[in-house]
């Protein structure tokens, strides 16, 4: 099975975008799986369901930023520059298949209404349009942190 279809089923199981994305990456960035799913939980529904930056986003440049980024053990700010850039490439390819990274403009459901909430839910937006982004979050990942 690929990262993006683990990805899909750990979102299915009732984690966020955010966690199902970041959760397929531990083992090889030496993460604990159950303290990824804790760090991502806010980011879920567009950041604390704000429906800001999408959960599958957020996800993947935390993996980035966890593959590429600086760390207190003697990495430079050079490598802050590399995960901007990296990021900057992440974001650019998931807007060219998503024409967003915005969790509102990518559902159109306003998380304040929960009418408009609910009847989403009922419609099963979230697993149709949310499975998509989680497969190409990480399938964007994937390809820059390599």
């Amino acid at each position: 099975m690929s990262k993006a279809d683990t990805a899909i089923e750990t979102f299915k199981q009732g984690f966020n975008c955010s966690q199902a994305v970041l959760s397929v990456f531990t083992e090889e960035l030496g993460l604990d799986r159950e303290a990824a799913a804790r760090i991502a939980s806010g980011f879920g529904g567009g950041i604390g369901h704000m429906a800001e930056t999408c959960g599958a986003v957020t996800g993947a440049i935390m993996v980035i930023g966890l593959k590429k980024g600086m760390s207190i053990d003697g990495n430079t700010y050079k490598s802050n520059l590399l995960v901007y850039a990296l990021v900057n490439d992440f974001v650019k390819k998931f807007t060219n298949r998503n024409r967003s990274i915005n969790c509102h403009d990518l559902l159109g459901v306003d998380f304040n209404d929960q009418e408009a909430y609910r009847e989403a839910r009922k419609k099963g937006i979230f697993y149709t349009v949310c499975t998509k982004l989680v497969s190409d979050a990480v399938e964007i990942a994937e390809g820059i942190i390599k």
